[in-house]
């Protein structure tokens, strides 16, 4: 994900930097000077972190598990047992990133390398993705619509022929009782039936783990598709709208509640119908994540503003407009009523 700060992050300070104020984001850019050296040792320590993550995730799932008392020794023997599901993965959000960094470079953005967030065990995948920061405004739509999209249409190349590889190694069995059933989106139900050809009626694909790695790719682009706020949907919508799209994102960000409401008369009706309330956490869980998400988006609403940074006047051109007119349809493809569920 790529977001506009029109003010210096504190990671963005060296140690010794002069503490006087600096001037505005706007005064500082100089397009035809040379940018500023990219800062990488945190970024460096955080991508660490999140390989470490992942391959802790992957060993714990996919792997021969993790040891029990048997200390860092034993933890270090069993990661290696989760590449399966941690290089494809990797592969997808750092090519997803660096899309938006290569962008915002060659458009002279100042943009940071990836920040990863690890989140080992707490995340399905070991890892929240990652966001790199930009100094100043993307000025623009042409450079806006190039930072937004480049990073999910990169992700995409690679997550599609990981996913199709993974399918190719996921057997077709007999649904079971008790499982997690992953979300549903147009692009992977088609996907599937091209790969698998046609599931009979009570069965399921058990998702090999690098299956599963390119679905989260699938996943995540979703997410980063919403045309809100500062992701980068919501950087294509306004390269293609302009400040219409702070409108649109209203009410795109209030559409999320209808999709949970959804979801709870679908998970938590039958529960409360029949009063089985020991069910009722678990229901709660697979009908919540479209209301967590619209909370996150508030979170960053706060952060970045509740309108898109505005660009300077002038109209994308025809084939930006075709690729911001396609980055839409892909989240339409994409999206996932229900992304998780438990049963």
């Amino acid at each position: 994900m790529a977001a506009e700060d029109p003010r210096p992050r504190p990671l963005d300070v060296e140690p010794d930097a002069p503490t006087s104020a600096p001037e505005p984001a706007d005064e500082q850019a100089d397009p035809e000077g040379p940018l500023p050296p990219v800062r990488w040792k945190v970024n460096a320590l955080l991508f660490v972190a999140t390989v470490f993550s992942t391959f802790l995730t992957g060993a714990a799932v996919w792997g021969d598990g993790l040891p029990e008392g048997g200390g860092w020794r034993g933890l270090l023997r069993a990661l290696p047992g989760g590449w399966r599901f941690a290089v494809p993965l990797l592969a997808i959000l750092v090519t997803h990133e660096l899309g938006h960094f290569v962008a915002a470079r060659l458009h002279r953005v100042d943009a940071s390398l990836p920040y990863f967030i690890p989140l080992p065990l707490l995340s399905p995948f070991g890892t929240m993705g990652a966001v790199i920061s930009m100094r100043g405004r993307i000025r623009s739509r042409d450079a806006l619509l190039d930072i937004g999209a480049s990073g999910p249409l990169a992700g995409l190349c690679v997550a599609i022929p990981v996913l199709i590889v993974g399918l190719l190694q996921s057997p077709v069995l007999p649904g079971t009782e008790h499982g997690i059933q992953e979300g549903q989106c147009l692009l992977y139900m088609g996907l599937k039936r091209v790969v698998l050809g046609p599931i009979p009626a009570g069965y399921d694909v058990i998702l090999s783990p690098m299956a599963l790695a390119g679905w989260a790719g699938l996943f995540v682009t979703m997410l980063n598709l919403v045309a809100v706020a500062q992701l980068d949907g919501g950087h294509i919508a306004y390269a293609l709208f302009g400040p219409r799209q702070n409108r649109y994102a209203r009410v795109l960000h209030q559409l999320l509640l209808v999709i949970f409401a959804g979801n709870a008369v679908r998970f938590l009706g039958p529960v409360l119908l029949h009063r089985d309330f020991g069910a009722l956490g678990q229901a709660f869980s697979n009908a919540s994540f479209w209301l967590v998400w619209y909370f996150l988006i508030r979170l960053i609403m706060r952060a970045g503003g509740r309108d898109h940074p505005p660009t300077e006047p002038g109209e994308l051109s025809p084939v930006r407009k075709g690729l911001a007119v396609l980055s839409l349809v892909l989240f339409a493809l994409l999206f996932m009523p229900t992304p998780w569920a438990s049963y």
